[in-house]
């Protein structure tokens, strides 16, 4: 577990204002945000609540880039579920297939593309439009469903995920194999993570919270914190994180975040350049 943290000194001339901004993406995907919001002047902790590692196996993924690559390609469609999967595909890929189209949810996905070479001007790349939620519902309403069906599709995501996506291209009569690319799991606590979670939750900060699993994930770390660390002013640390202020870009996540206890939200909607300006306005 490597948490970064950019204070004043990493940030604009300007002079540093407000809370303290946590990061909680996956380590691969926080630095460019990192990078914008330290030239705001506010101090950045990166805490990467999900650690992102290559699957032991990755036989089902290998199988399904194989049949993808043939001379005829295999699937009409590859949805990829995040900027992880796409990352964990193109290790294995040179080029992409003529004629295939390709699905994302969101910027950090096409940013993930553009990366690998892959930009819409050559590639059709379908997402959500810019006005709605990045997410798996918009993403089924801007495909062309009545022209996938009998159609191959594939979905590459990671080792577990909703089952939305998948279920909702077969009801529209595609034929879709779903493959692992990579595995989600939470880090170890380590008396230095230990250590930075009681500093961080020692004073008011703006957690950016862009996964429900990590929302719920951290909660887990602050049980475990808890039992193994305790506090010597007697403070729970789950209380505590319930009392911080989280910046949230879907309306399902801050579901979660309410069933959960939280009640100082922020709902930015899709995109960095929302969740900035809902940082800017707190400054």
């Amino acid at each position: 577990m490597n948490a970064t943290v950019a204070g004043p000194g990493d940030a604009s001339p300007a002079a540093t204002s407000g809370a303290t901004v946590v990061i909680t993406r996956p380590a691969a995907q926080a630095q460019p945000l990192a990078s914008h919001i330290a030239a705001l002047g506010r101090p950045v902790v990166e805490l990467p609540l999900l650690e992102i590692s290559p699957l032991a196996e990755p036989a089902a993924l290998l199988a399904a880039l194989a049949r993808l690559k043939a001379p005829t390609p295999g699937y009409a469609l590859v949805a990829f579920v995040s900027p992880n999967a796409i990352d964990a595909a193109f290790a294995h890929l040179d080029h992409w297939p003529a004629g295939v189209r390709l699905a994302v949810l969101g910027e950090g996905s096409r940013a993930a593309l553009a990366k690998h070479g892959i930009r819409p001007g050559e590639v059709d790349i379908v997402s959500p439009a810019a006005d709605v939620p990045s997410d798996t519902e918009h993403l089924l309403q801007a495909l062309d469903l009545p022209a996938l069906q009998g159609q191959p599709v594939l979905i590459v995501r990671g080792e577990s995920g909703r089952e939305l996506m998948a279920d909702g291209l077969r009801a529209a009569g595609a034929v879709v194999d779903v493959v692992p690319a990579y595995r989600r799991q939470l880090p170890q606590l380590t008396p230095a993570l230990a250590a930075l979670l009681r500093q961080l939750l020692a004073r008011p900060c703006d957690w950016i919270i862009t996964s429900s699993e990590a929302l719920r994930g951290l909660l887990s770390l602050l049980a475990e914190l808890d039992l193994r660390y305790p506090d010597a002013m007697q403070q729970n640390a789950v209380v505590s994180m319930q009392q911080q202020h989280l910046i949230i870009p879907h309306a399902r996540i801050a579901e979660t975040a309410k069933n959960l206890g939280f009640t100082r939200l922020t709902l930015t909607g899709s995109g960095d350049e929302r969740l900035l300006a809902a940082l800017q306005s707190r400054l």
